[in-house]
């Protein structure tokens, strides 16, 4: 295999410290930008060659914003960064002895310090084979056959309409009441009340029914239960039928069985979307198995104060990937986590470079944010106070009321993402 180095480099001068990042999010992104004044070189690796913020991922999926408003290519968030290369490819190996990351080009990367930030995929708790039936939200592809779905079932009944004069039911369901649940409900809600209420002659869209299932007892289970109970309130009153307690039991073409209080039940739906679980990139697998590297149950990998596994010192674990507990509870898989882990791991690698001690890793929680349509969300607020609130008058999905004020949510400032680009966008990502 190959061995990728800087054709730049001078031989005559002292090789500087390689720092290769796998994953362009937003921890391997604070990482590289925060290594921009070091003395080393960078290489970020990604499948992609574009950034996606995340949290509006949702409103693409709705047909609200556009793939091209939500990302990003890599290269030109990194363009004016001089120590900093892009590759587009996959890790396939790491073999942690000689230090070298394999690649599936069949190339291999030498490193000093590497940073892993693949983040999260669906979990569908065993059942694969609802993946197809059910998609999940994670990637702009995934967003894309979303909306084509949704779209083409508005399609499909204004022709069978006209043809046959009768059309199956329009039901969606959205499987899981977390944050991306509540927001596609939300958000599908708005389309079919709103913004296509008039755009079809034989079919009603606004007599289409949203579903949204979810097994435990109330949605946002994450957030404290005063902001869980308005959340479902208002997506009571925008028409979404909100079930909590019904354990999905079976998924299939055009329907969705589940296990409720009053036994079992069966929906007829036109679209099911998945949003009910997550579980970590398989690329912490590639470090080892317990009890070299230990992992929780969705694949986290276990990391200490400091960010690493192990007896790994040169190697740390960001994002969705880490499962780092602090003040006895989990750091959770959204975006604030992510961009102060890739801020951190610069910060040690100054501190190595420097011969000063590295200091520890320490999350500052500044609140979170679920929107719920056009016209309302849900904030835990702690910083610069700590406040819960809900019913914010947000604007219409897209305006720059509704940037600004969910950017700021989401990263602390409404700069996101780093250098040239959009700066506008939504809430903390979501595992």
């Amino acid at each position: 295999m190959a061995e990728l180095g800087n054709p730049l480099d001078d031989q005559q001068s002292p090789r500087r410290p390689r720092v290769v990042i796998v994953g362009g999010g937003f921890a391997g992104l604070h990482a590289a930008k925060g290594l921009a004044r070091l003395p080393v070189d960078v290489t970020v690796v990604d499948r992609r060659n574009h950034h996606t913020f995340q949290p509006l991922l949702y409103q693409v999926a709705l047909a609200v914003l556009s793939p091209a408003d939500i990302a990003q290519p890599i290269r030109t968030i990194l363009r004016r960064q001089q120590n900093a290369d892009v590759l587009m490819d996959e890790v396939v190996g790491i073999d942690t002895s000689t230090r070298q990351v394999a690649l599936s080009s069949g190339a291999r990367l030498p490193y000093d310090y590497l940073v892993l930030a693949t983040g999260a995929t669906h979990s569908y708790f065993g059942h694969e084979q609802w993946e197809p039936l059910a998609p999940g939200l994670k990637t702009v592809e995934d967003a894309i056959e979303i909306r084509r779905r949704v779209l083409l079932a508005f399609e499909l009944a204004e022709r069978q309409m006209l043809e046959q004069g009768w059309h199956p039911p329009l039901n969606f369901v959205v499987i899981g009441g977390g944050p991306t649940g509540v927001e596609l409900a939300g958000a599908i809600s708005d389309i079919t009340q709103l913004y296509m209420r008039h755009d079809f002659r034989h079919i009603d869209p606004a007599k289409s029914r949203v579903l949204l299932l979810d097994g435990g007892p109330r949605v946002l289970a994450a957030y404290p239960p005063d902001l869980s109970t308005k959340a479902e309130a208002t997506l009571k009153r925008l028409g979404v039928e909100v079930r909590t307690g019904a354990q999905v039991t079976n998924v299939g073409p055009g329907w969705v069985e589940a296990q409720g209080q009053r036994g079992n039940i069966r929906i007829e739906a036109a679209v099911t979307l998945w949003a009910a679980g997550v579980q970590a990139s398989p690329l912490g697998k590639l470090l080892g198995a317990p009890p070299k590297v230990n992992f929780d149950r969705r694949g986290c990998v276990i990391v200490d104060d400091q960010l690493n596994p192990p007896d790994m010192p040169e190697i740390f674990v960001l994002g969705d990937l880490a499962h780092f507990e602090q003040d006895g509870h989990r750091v959770p898989g959204v975006a604030q986590p992510a961009m102060q882990m890739g801020d951190y791991v610069a910060e040690v690698i100054a501190a190595d470079l420097g011969g000063k001690p590295r200091p520890a890793f320490r999350y500052f929680d500044k609140g979170d944010m679920a929107t719920i349509g056009r016209m309302a969300a849900v904030a835990k607020v702690e910083w610069p106070f700590k406040a819960h609130m809900s019913g914010f008058p947000l604007g219409s999905p897209g305006s720059p009321s509704t940037y600004s004020f969910s950017s700021a949510s989401a990263t602390g400032s409404p700069s996101w993402p780093p250098g040239p680009g959009p700066t506008s966008h939504s809430r903390a990502a979501r595992a």
